[in-house]
């Protein structure tokens, strides 16, 4: 696996996402359109059986007064959000975007207090109000341009149709008034495919992306549904960074206390002994300053091992690119650093993306088994503004199975970007290799 400078955006295989790039052939949009072609099918029998559980959710509801229609209304819920949840992926690839699920979290408890929990949530409605639309707009999209195909099909083959078919059939193809007396006469119509297929092939990513945007905006979360997850989100970013906080504060004390403040105390009370025995036995005394300049060394290096701990050095001086690079140099790991950075970002923020770099590699030494690391960090701007995203990697080629809820440290370091609204993936199947992906939106200085 290879990182380099260029940005790229996985996509997954049989995606059917139209990008403008230079250099896409003919049969490249050929390929597009008749993939789409095969989802336009697909979906047409969606909104048909669309319309089948907006029947069967509308009939449960009706019948809820009675006991058989809980349990009947909520196995029906379950059907509405897994089709939904297959027309968001389609949308989602479609429109190179996720479309994301905004449903309430499950309740616990009896069949009535669920069914009354999906019922309050907004999202509910919303799926019921896509079955209604979708099984009309379904129609006018991509029944439409299967519809437009087929007809391109059927008029290039109307003389073999004409020629298979009984005499009363496919005679008057534009009405009574245009009647079709033999084969070579039917040759007239076969200039009517190409048009049919010239609209197919120009409409067809179109309407299969409008079909895309109705799932979006009835499929995906409202403004004020996002609004409240952001605030949740945020409120539980803030708790989890105060516990961080908390935590940290607490170790820099026990720190202090087991280390350099017992030293400290052992110092003291060897001067206070060398004092008194002074007059008496100088040699002692000497041994005494000796021991105390020791305990004054270890006490220094304890120090400026919890301060590199709190802020490096290395990092205030050199910036993120450097402070990475000392950190490489001193891993027994052969490792690789890779940086593309504007100059120096903000202090917190070099903080946290060094700590989290750190945390990733010391995680890849102890359990990956890996015989290479690569490190690399990337900003990208946005266009016309100094802000953009601090995307950073920590690659291994170990032995894999690293996740987020396996105990490894990982969890520490979301957490840690969650405070900067940072976001952390871990790639790791079993038996390798690893990458820990970490982002951070941040502005350049």
């Amino acid at each position: 696996m290879t990182h380099t400078g260029e940005q790229q955006v996985p996509v997954g295989a049989g995606k059917l996402v139209e990008r403008p790039a230079l250099g896409v052939g003919w049969r490249a949009a050929l390929t597009l359109r008749v993939g789409l072609l095969g989802w336009s099918f697909v979906l047409l029998l969606g909104s048909v059986l669309g319309f089948g559980l907006l029947t069967l959710w509308t009939t449960s509801l009706t019948v809820v007064a009675f006991w058989v229609g809980i349990p009947l209304t909520l196995l029906s819920t379950v059907l509405v959000r897994w089709f939904a949840d297959l027309h968001r992926r389609w949308a989602a690839d479609r429109l190179g975007e996720p479309v994301a699920r905004s449903y309430s979290p499950t309740q616990e408890g009896s069949w009535p207090v669920q069914l009354w929990a999906v019922l309050r949530d907004p999202a509910t409605w919303r799926d019921w109000a896509w079955l209604a639309v979708n099984s009309v707009t379904g129609w006018f999209t991509c029944g439409l341009s299967f519809l437009l195909f087929l007809c391109g099909v059927f008029y290039l083959s109307y003389p073999l149709v004409f020629a298979l078919t009984p005499p009363a059939v496919f005679r008057t193809p534009l009405g009574n008034g245009f009647r079709l007396h033999g084969v070579g006469e039917s040759f007239a119509m076969v200039p009517l495919g190409p048009v049919f297929l010239l609209l197919w092939y120009t409409t067809a990513v179109r309407l299969a992306n409008l079909n895309a945007l109705v799932i979006h905006s009835l499929l995906g979360p409202t403004a004020q549904a996002q609004l409240r997850a952001r605030v949740a989100q945020l409120a539980a970013s803030r708790a989890e960074t105060v516990d961080t906080g908390a935590d940290e504060l607490r170790r820099i004390e026990r720190d202090l206390h087991d280390g350099a403040q017992a030293r400290l105390v052992s110092l003291g009370m060897s001067l206070g002994l060398a004092e008194q025995l002074l007059p008496q036995d100088p040699q002692a005394v000497a041994e005494l300053l000796a021991e105390a300049r020791a305990s004054t060394a270890g006490a220094l290096a304890e120090l400026r091992d919890l301060v590199r701990g709190i802020h490096p050095p290395v990092l205030a001086d050199r910036g993120l690119d450097g402070a990475l690079k000392a950190l490489a140099l001193a891993n027994p790991i052969s490792t690789t650093v890779v940086t593309s950075l504007p100059g120096r970002l903000p202090a917190p923020v070099e903080s946290a993306a060094y700590f989290a770099v750190a945390e990733a590699l010391t995680n890849a030494i102890k359990h990956a088994q890996a015989q290479r690391i690569e490190i690399g960090v990337e900003f990208t701007p946005r266009p016309g503004t100094t802000a953009g995203l601090l995307t950073m990697w920590v690659y291994d080629d170990g032995r894999g199975g690293a996740a987020l809820d396996a105990g490894t440290g990982l969890r520490g370091v979301a957490r840690r970007l969650s405070a900067f609204d940072g976001t952390l993936t871990a790639d790791s199947p079993p038996g390798g290799p690893t990458e820990i992906r970490m982002s951070l939106p941040c502005a350049s200085s």
